[in-house]
C-alpha cells in the first residue's frame, strides 16, 4: 500500500448487506450480477472457436469454453478483490464490495479463486496436452493480472492477454496447434481491452491517482480519448487481417463495419470524459464484440 495513504477504514456497510445470505455475498464478490466482464471474455473466445473450426465448433468444446469463461472470470474477480482489498476502500465505486466492506474474509476469496480455477481446469482434461499447458498459463495470467497495476504503466494490455487467452486455447483444442491467425486475434483482443478498459479506468482516474496505482487512463493523460480510438482502429485492422488470412468475405466485413460504427458511438460518449459517459461506453463494448462475432458466424454459415 502506498505510504501517503491513510490507514484504510472499512466502508460503511449497508444494513441489507449485513443480513445478506452467504451465497449472495459470494455472488456479489464474483460479479454474477454484472455480466459485462463475462461477455467481454466470451466474445474473443467465440471468435477463436469459430475461426479454428471454420464455423460451428463441436458441442463439447463450445460448452467447455463458454463455461470455463464464466468460471475464470469469476475466479479473476475473487483474486482481484483480494489483491485490491486495501486500495478499494479508497475508491468510491468499489468501497462497498463484500471483501472490502468486511463481509467476506480474505481467505474465502482466495479459496473461491483456487476452487473455480481448478474446476475450469477440469473442463480441459478431455482435450490435448497443448490445451492443458495453455490452461495453466491462462490461470497464471488471471491470478497475476491484479498485481500489474502496481508497476506496469499499461495493465490493460496485460488484461487483454488474459481475457483473450481462450483464443490460442481454442485453436489448440480444435487444430492441435496455435497458428499465426490465433496470435493475430489475440493481439486484436489486447488492443480492444486497452480501448474498453481505458474507458473504465477514466471513471476512476482521480481516485487511482490518489492511491498510487497505474492505469492506461493515467499513462495516456490528455491523449486518453485519442488512445482509445487508436486502439479500436488497431483492433479492427488486426481482425481484418485475420479475416483475409482465413478467406472471410462480405458478411465478416460488414460485421467489422458495424463494430467500427459502435466504436465511433463510444467516442461520442467519452469525448467529454464524463464518468457517466465513460462507464456507459465501457458497458456498451459487448455490442462491439457481438458485431464482430455476428459477421464471423454469418460468413461461415453462408459458405
Amino acid at each position: 500500500m502506498p505510504q501517503h495513504l491513510s490507514p484504510p477504514t472499512p466502508a460503511p456497510t449497508p444494513p441489507a448487506a449485513v443480513s445478506a445470505p452467504r451465497w449472495l455475498l459470494y455472488a456479489r464478490l464474483l460479479r454474477l450480477h454484472r455480466p459485462i466482464g463475462t461477455l467481454l471474455l466470451i466474445w474473443p473466445t467465440l471468435w477463436g472457436l469459430w475461426f479454428a473450426a471454420s464455423g460451428m465448433p463441436p458441442r463439447y468444446e463450445l460448452i467447455a469454453f463458454c463455461l470455463g469463461t464464466l468460471l475464470m472470470r469469476s475466479a479473476g474477480c475473487a483474486i482481484n478483490d483480494w489483491a485490491d482489498r486495501d486500495f478499494d476502500r479508497h475508491v468510491e465505486r468499489t468501497r462497498d464490495r463484500p471483501l472490502t466492506a468486511g463481509l467476506i474474509r480474505p481467505s474465502e476469496a482466495l479459496a473461491l479463486f483456487v476452487g473455480l480455477s481448478l474446476v475450469s481446469l477440469l473442463l480441459v482434461l478431455p482435450m490435448n496436452r497443448l490445451v492443458w499447458a495453455l490452461a495453466v498459463v491462462a490461470a497464471f495470467l488471471a491470478g497475476s493480472y491484479p498485481f500489474t497495476k502496481r508497476f506496469f504503466a499499461l495493465p490493460q494490455g496485460y488484461l487483454g492477454i488474459a481475457f483473450g487467452f481462450g483464443i490460442p486455447m481454442a485453436f489448440a483444442a480444435l487444430q492441435g496447434s496455435v497458428p499465426v491467425t490465433a496470435w493475430i486475434l489475440l493481439a486484436a483482443n489486447v488492443f480492444w481491452a486497452i480501448a474498453y478498459d481505458t474507458e473504465y479506468a477514466m471513471v476512476d482516474r482521480e481516485d487511482d491517482l490518489k492511491i498510487g496505482i497505474r492505469t492506461s487512463a493515467i499513462t495516456f493523460g490528455r491523449f486518453d480519448v485519442a488512445a482509445v480510438m487508436a486502439s479500436y482502429g488497431l483492433t479492427l485492422a488486426l481482425l481484418a487481417v485475420a479475416g483475409v488470412r482465413e478467406g472471410c468475405g462480405l458478411a465478416y466485413a460488414l460485421g467489422l463495419v458495424l463494430a467500427a460504427g459502435i466504436a465511433v458511438y463510444h467516442w461520442t460518449l467519452i469525448r467529454n470524459r464524463s464518468r457517466e459517459g465513460c462507464f456507459k461506453a465501457f458497458n456498451h463494448n459487448t455490442w462491439f464484440g457481438a458485431a464482430v462475432f455476428a459477421g464471423l458466424a454469418l460468413d461461415f454459415a453462408l459458405r
